[in-house]
């Protein structure tokens, strides 16, 4: 689907000289002369190299188009992690690489979105915030309860965060996918 280049919105995938571009950051320029246009930053999705291109307004562009499809995490395979859809139980294979962000916060059974680009996928989506039991960190010493600053702690996943001191080997924490940070305790 063409769009007009001014429709372009940070975030959104565009289809540009035969590849795939993830938009990062958007720019309008209105100079003393000439026509207003827009300067953009661009990543490409499967090299990762970056991108600046100007549009003027009469340009247009190839909005790609994504299909998100719901699925579910079931295990790591040599290098890789195996994913089942919700619907047609195919299984998928995702390369380590592409998901070196995203690892730590992926337990088997955990559902998660894959955008899919002409069948190929090209992005994981995590749900906002997962639930880990910590599997080691320091025991708390007396008189420290009292600092605000916390305590390391490693996850099941073997993923690394900041807990309170009140955080013990053996609870299940909840942690936000985006930030990494501990949220709260679970039950």
């Amino acid at each position: 689907m063409k769009i007009s280049a001014f429709d372009i919105r940070v975030g959104s995938l565009i289809e540009h000289q035969g590849k795939l571009w993830r938009v990062l950051k958007k720019n309008h320029v209105k100079p003393g002369k000439g026509g207003a246009f827009i300067q953009v930053e661009l990543k490409e999705t499967t090299q990762g190299t970056k991108l600046n291109e100007r549009f003027r307004s009469a340009d247009t562009v190839e909005k790609a188009h994504v299909e998100p499809r719901k699925m579910q995490y079931l295990y790591a395979e040599g290098g890789g992690h195996v994913f089942m859809d919700n619907e047609t139980f195919e299984q998928l294979t995702v390369s380590s690489e592409d998901l070196t962000e995203q690892i730590g916060y992926l337990l088997p059974n955990t559902e998660v979105q894959i955008n899919f680009h002409n069948g190929n996928p090209i992005g994981i989506e995590l749900p906002g915030a997962v639930v880990l039991e910590v599997t080691d960190t320091e025991g708390v010493v007396k008189g420290q309860t009292a600092s605000g600053s916390g305590k390391p702690a490693r996850l099941e996943t073997g993923l690394r965060v900041t807990v309170p001191t009140f955080v013990n080997t053996g609870d299940k924490i909840r942690i936000n996918t985006e930030t990494g940070e501990y949220i709260e305790r679970a039950e």
